[in-house]
C-alpha cells in the first residue's frame, strides 16, 4: 500500500485484488488487513483535520467601548422616563419597580460585557 496521500486509490485496490488472485486464500487475510489498516489511515487523517479546522480559534466576543458604554446608559436613562411613566400609570408601584429593575439590568449587562477593560 504505497501511497501516502489522503485518500485510497483505485490503484491500490487492484493492486490487492491482483495480489489475492496470485497469491492465493492463503494470503488474503494479510492483504485484508493490509487494506484495512490504510484505510485506517486514511480515516484517521480527515478525522484530524477536521478536527484541527473545528480548533480555530473562536471570533472574538463584541467588545463594547467606554464611549458605547456611556451611551447605553444615557440612552437607557433617555427611555426609562416615559417607561416609568406608563408603567407607574398602568401598574403602579410594581410596574416603576419591574421598569427599574429591567432598566438596571441592562446597564449592568453593558457594564461587564466581555473584554471589559481591554482595548
Amino acid at each position: 500500500m504505497g501511497s501516502t496521500g489522503g485518500e485510497v486509490t483505485r490503484e491500490e485496490l487492484s493492486a490487492t485484488l491482483a495480489a489475492r488472485h496470485e497469491l492465493g486464500h492463503e494470503y488474503e487475510t494479510a492483504l485484508v488487513d493490509s487494506l484495512a489498516e490504510r484505510v485506517e489511515q486514511v480515516v484517521k487523517a480527515r478525522v484530524e483535520a477536521q478536527l484541527g479546522q473545528q480548533r480555530q480559534p473562536a471570533p472574538p466576543a463584541a467588545v463594547l467601548s467606554p464611549g458605547q458604554r456611556v451611551a447605553v446608559a444615557a440612552i437607557s436613562l433617555g427611555v426609562a422616563i416615559p417607561c416609568i411613566a406608563i408603567a407607574g400609570d398602568v401598574a403602579g408601584v410594581a410596574g416603576v419597580v419591574v421598569t427599574w429593575v429591567g432598566i438596571a439590568i441592562v446597564n449592568v449587562a453593558a457594564a461587564v460585557s466581555p473584554g471589559h477593560g481591554r482595548q
